[in-house]
C-alpha cells in the first residue's frame, strides 16, 4: 500500500498525486489559449448585431488575436525564461483576464479588435512557458505522454470551442469572454515553477536557440501545419464543391480530425516514450501524407470523413513526437525554443491557403497532392535529429 508500480519500480502515491496537482493548472492553461482564439468564429452573428458592424469587420477579430500571438512568440519564451516563468505567466494570466473582461464590455468594434490583439499578446507569454514548465515537472520517461496530453487538450480546445461558444452565446455572447477571464484569474494563482538555475551560468539567451536543431524543428512545425493541420479549409471546400455537403454536414465531417487527435494524443505520447520521438514523427507524417493525397481523389462523403479523421489520428503522433523534441531541444532555454517553433507552426497555418488554393482551383487533386508533399517533409526535417539524439542518449 502507499505506492504504485511503474515499469518495474515503485513510485510513492504521494509523488504521483503531487505531480498530478502540479500539472493540472498547466493543462487547463493549455486549453485556455486555443479556446480564446477559436471561440470567435461561432459568435460572429451575435457580435455583428451587438456592434452593428459588418461580417468582415467582426471576422477580423480572428487575425487580430493570432497575428500578435504568433509574432510575439518569437521572443516571448526567452523573455519568460530570463525574467522567471512564474512571474511572467502570472502577469500573462492577469493581462489575459483584464483583456477578456474588457472585451466583454467593449463599446464598439474598434475597441473590441484592439482588446482581441491584447488577448493574443498575453497568450503569447503563456503557451510556450506552460509547455516548458510541464517538461520540468514530469519524469523524462513520461515526457512524451505528458506532452501528448497537452497537445490533445489544445486540440480539444479548438474542437470544443464552437460548441462551448455557441452554448454561452445563446445566453449572452459576453459570457464567452467573462468565463475565460475568471479561469485566467484563478490560474494566475498557480503559475508554473521557475526553472532551477545555476547562478554561475549565463541567463537564458535568444542566441542559445539559434541552432540547427531548432531550425529543423521549426521547418517541421511549419510543414506539419501547412501540409496537415491547416488543410481544414481545403477539406471544407472539397466537401462543399464536389460532394455537395451542407453546412452542418461539413461541420461534422471536419470535427473528425480534432476528435481523433484529442482521443489519441496521450496514447501517441506514450508511443513516443517507448519507441522514440523521431520514428513517431516520421511514421505519423508519412501516414498523413498518404491520407492527404487520397483526400483529393476520394469520391464519397464517408470516404472523405474517414480519411480526414485518420489524418487527425496521424497528426496526434506527429505532434506528440515534435513537441517532445521541441521541449528537449534547448534545456537552457526551453520556453524560448518552444515559442520560436510555435511561431513557425502558426506561420504554416497562415500560409496554407496561399499555397494550396491556386492549385486547388486549377485541379482539386493537385492541391491535395502538393500539400501531401509538404506533409511528408515534416518527417524529412526531423530525420537528421535521430543521430544527435542517439549520441546524447535521449529518446530518438
Amino acid at each position: 500500500m502507499g505506492a504504485v508500480v511503474r515499469v518495474g519500480r515503485r513510485v510513492p502515491w504521494r509523488a504521483v498525486s503531487e505531480r498530478r496537482v502540479s500539472t493540472l493548472p498547466l493543462y487547463v492553461g493549455g486549453f485556455l489559449g486555443p479556446f480564446g482564439g477559436a471561440v470567435i468564429a461561432v459568435l460572429i452573428p451575435q457580435l455583428r448585431d451587438a456592434f452593428d458592424a459588418s461580417t468582415g469587420a467582426v471576422a477580423a477579430a480572428v487575425p487580430a488575436y493570432l497575428v500578435p500571438f504568433a509574432l510575439i512568440m518569437l521572443v516571448s519564451g526567452t523573455i519568460g525564461e530570463r525574467l522567471g516563468r512564474a512571474r511572467v505567466v502570472r502577469a500573462g494570466y492577469i493581462a489575459y483576464a483584464i483583456a477578456s473582461l474588457a472585451a466583454a464590455l467593449s463599446p464598439g468594434i474598434v475597441a473590441f479588435l484592439a482588446l482581441r490583439a491584447a488577448q493574443g499578446s498575453a497568450n503569447a507569454f503563456l503557451t510556450p512557458l506552460l509547455l516548458a514548465g510541464l517538461a520540468e515537472v514530469v519524469p523524462r520517461e513520461r515526457l512524451g505522454r505528458s506532452v501528448g496530453t497537452f497537445a490533445a487538450i489544445q486540440t480539444a480546445a479548438v474542437a470544443l470551442s464552437p460548441l462551448c461558444g455557441g452554448l454561452l452565446g445563446a445566453l449572452d455572447w459576453r459570457l464567452a469572454f467573462l468565463a475565460p477571464a475568471g479561469v485566467a484569474a484563478l490560474l494566475s494563482l498557480v503559475p508554473p515553477e521557475d526553472r532551477p538555475r545555476d547562478e554561475e551560468l549565463a541567463p537564458p539567451s535568444f542566441r542559445a536557440i539559434l541552432t540547427r536543431r531548432v531550425g529543423l524543428l521549426s521547418g517541421a512545425a511549419f510543414a506539419a501545419y501547412a501540409g496537415i493541420t491547416g488543410l481544414t479549409f481545403l477539406v471544407a471546400l472539397r466537401a462543399a464543391d464536389d460532394l455537395g455537403l451542407a453546412s452542418v454536414e461539413r461541420g461534422l465531417l471536419l470535427a473528425g480530425f480534432g476528435l481523433a487527435g484529442m482521443l489519441l494524443g496521450r496514447a501517441a505520447g506514450g508511443v513516443a516514450d517507448r519507441v522514440g520521438r523521431v520514428p513517431v514523427v516520421v511514421g505519423g507524417a508519412s501516414a498523413c501524407a498518404a491520407l492527404v493525397a487520397m483526400l483529393g481523389v476520394a469520391d464519397s462523403p464517408g470516404g472523405v470523413a474517414a480519411l480526414w479523421a485518420l489524418a487527425g489520428a496521424g497528426s496526434a503522433f506527429v505532434w506528440a513526437g515534435l513537441n517532445s523534441l521541441i521541449v528537449e531541444a534547448v534545456p537552457s532555454n526551453r520556453a524560448g525554443a518552444t515559442s520560436v517553433v510555435s511561431s513557425f507552426k502558426f506561420a504554416g497555418n497562415a500560409a496554407a491557403p496561399l499555397l494550396w488554393l491556386p492549385l486547388y482551383h486549377a485541379q482539386p487533386e493537385l492541391g491535395f497532392a502538393a500539400a501531401a508533399v509538404i506533409a511528408a517533409l515534416t518527417g524529412v526535417f526531423v530525420l537528421p535529429l535521430r543521430r544527435t539524439a542517439r549520441l546524447a542518449g535521449a529518446p530518438r
